[in-house]
């Protein structure tokens, strides 16, 4: 058998039309949601990903501010930027790209941003009602992940689901995500002991452990869905996932491509977010 491919950037696409939409209605009453990025220092990475934010907030209507700031930044300096943007009616959405420079305290930053405009959904209150299954804005890139799994026609409720991984920004999210759909949950790590007998029982695996290509076949169930998470250059300077592709694609009903899968789902999932937030500020949820 031969997986399914599941394509982020299709996905992404048919949301980003339905969001336009969204948008068009809010227009109308006034309302233009905003969005603003704080991009601290040179790292070429987070420069891309804040371009890619940049494109498909113009894709889909979003008014979308960049701010450079030096990496000389102070702490004082950048929370005080925070502290301008949370009091800015236009501003609907605040993200501080990831990772800061080291003289820099990201919890400190996280913690800044308010809870309403926390469209990246890591302040500790977004987090806590996710936990409790109150409303809030759901982290992107574990928010993308269901959308994916929900969009292949899977039924989540009554699966087992098994995440490898345990970050705050996937891992842990995903699987309380994952709990909230009814899934039957377990959470694998690096010191999981028989993790290949573990991941083999999944019909829902989400590999997000960061390390290229350590997913095999012998990891994955005949017909499971499987969400791959992981980013990685190899030496040769491609692209790869934490799931060997070919491999798995042989035994899985369903996989998503490195890249093309989850990473454009993120950015379409921050947009959501985004209007979302106007919506609430502006008495509209």
């Amino acid at each position: 058998m031969s997986a399914q491919i599941v394509s982020g950037k299709e996905v992404a696409k048919s949301i980003k039309e339905e969001l336009k939409k969204e948008i068009e209605v809010l227009k109308e009453k006034g309302i233009v949601p905003g969005l603003s990025v704080i991009l601290v220092g040179n790292d070429p990475a987070s420069h891309s990903y804040v371009k890619g934010k940049e494109k498909a907030s113009k894709e889909v209507g979003i008014r979308s501010e960049v701010i450079l700031k030096e990496e000389s930044i102070t702490q004082e300096e950048l929370l005080a930027e925070i502290k301008r943007l949370n009091e800015d009616d236009n501003v609907h959405g605040i993200l501080v790209q990831l990772p800061l420079p080291k003289h820099i305290d990201e919890n400190a930053v996280i913690n800044a941003i308010d809870p309403s405009k926390d469209v990246d959904g890591f302040h500790p209150v977004t987090v806590g009602k996710m936990m409790i299954g109150e409303e809030s804005y759901l982290p992107c890139t574990p928010h993308g992940i269901i959308e994916l799994i929900k969009r292949t026609g899977t039924e989540i409720r009554g699966k087992h689901a098994v995440v490898v991984g345990r970050s705050n920004i996937v891992g842990k999210p995903v699987a309380m995500l994952l709990l909230r759909e009814d899934a039957t949950v377990t959470i694998c790590h690096s010191k999981t002991k028989n993790l290949q007998e573990i991941t083999k029982q999944a019909d829902i695996l989400i590999a997000a452990v960061g390390r290229a290509q350590m997913i095999t076949k012998e990891y994955v169930a005949s017909g499971a869905v499987v969400i791959d998470v992981g980013v990685n250059r190899l030496e040769s300077g491609k692209l790869v996932g934490d799931c060997d592709f070919e491999g798995v694609s042989e035994v899985a009903g369903y996989i998503t491509p490195v890249p093309g899968g989850v990473g454009p789902m993120t950015i379409t999932m921050l947009m959501k977010n985004t209007v979302e937030a106007a919506k609430r500020i502006n008495g509209l949820k």
